[in-house]
């Protein structure tokens, strides 16, 4: 059965504690652009993911959720909210993406997959430029609704998430790979 838990939360402290997340995996990314290029294009198996591909996977979502926010941000017309409360279906997502202990496996799709590209440190570097412009957004979110205003997401068109869930599935998301990734440099 299917547990129900919705979060509730000051709208400036979710925020916050987003942007802390952000810029932690800002320090991250930098650690990661001091490793050669070799050791960033390991992997521990034929098909598991190099820490460069999982960082190509993030930007690749990135690409998708980046302008999406900014467009819904742009055209929100309503004004900030003092407490944010996740929908029940963008809290599923947002706490599905958490790291837990062992980490469960999810498939990805197709397109978001990289698996055997070619990457360079350009990809460290682009995670890091999407990471800037999320704090940028988490900025202009200040000033919105995260109840009201909403996004779409990757793998519906049909689906709107709260603009607050969104940011927490996408921070949450970015925060799996990024301990993916340090986990595949501990096998060096």
């Amino acid at each position: 059965m299917l547990k129900i838990i919705k979060m509730k939360i000051s709208s400036e402290q979710l925020i916050i504690d987003l942007q802390n997340t952000v810029c932690n995996a800002i320090h991250t990314a930098e650690n990661l652009q001091k490793k050669s290029e070799n050791e960033l294009n390991f992997r521990t198996s034929e098909n598991s993911w190099s820490v460069l591909e999982c960082l190509e996977h993030l930007n690749r979502y990135g690409n998708f959720y980046i302008p999406e926010i900014t467009r819904q941000i742009s055209a929100s017309k309503t004004t900030a909210q003092p407490v944010f409360r996740s929908g029940i279906l963008g809290n599923y997502f947002a706490e599905s993406m958490l790291p837990k202990e062992k980490l469960n496996t999810m498939k990805t799709l197709k397109s978001m997959n990289p698996v055997h590209s070619q990457l360079n440190k350009n990809t460290v570097g682009e995670f890091i430029r999407q990471q800037h412009q999320l704090l940028e957004l988490l900025e202009k979110a200040k000033s919105i609704d995260l109840n009201k205003t909403k996004t779409g997401i990757s793998i519906s068109k049909w689906i709107k998430l709260k603009l607050g869930d969104t940011f927490r599935f996408v921070i949450n998301h970015n925060l799996r790979h990024l301990l993916q990734a340090e986990k595949v440099l501990k096998n060096i």
